[in-house]
């Protein structure tokens, strides 16, 4: 049988029920404004080139980033 009353609920089962609450409320409020729209064709292929090359995933080491700027460690 479930709790009828907030003061029936045990400590974590409140907090579970204000984190729901705070999720469910912030979807609401600020939800996805672009949400049933659809990417443009030359925005998709962007994406594609994007995420097929190396400079995507490119990292530079601290090391060599700190050497261009004349950095000490």
């Amino acid at each position: 049988m479930a709790p009828t009353t907030i003061a029936d609920l045990t400590v974590d089962d409140l907090r579970k029920l204000i984190r729901e609450t705070v999720i469910q409320t912030f979807f609401e409020l600020l939800g996805d404004p672009d949400e049933g729209l659809e990417l443009r064709d030359e925005f998709k292929l962007e994406l594609q080139h994007a995420l097929a090359t190396d400079e995507a995933s490119k990292t530079i080491p601290a090391q060599d980033v700190a050497a261009r700027l004349a950095l000490t460690w």
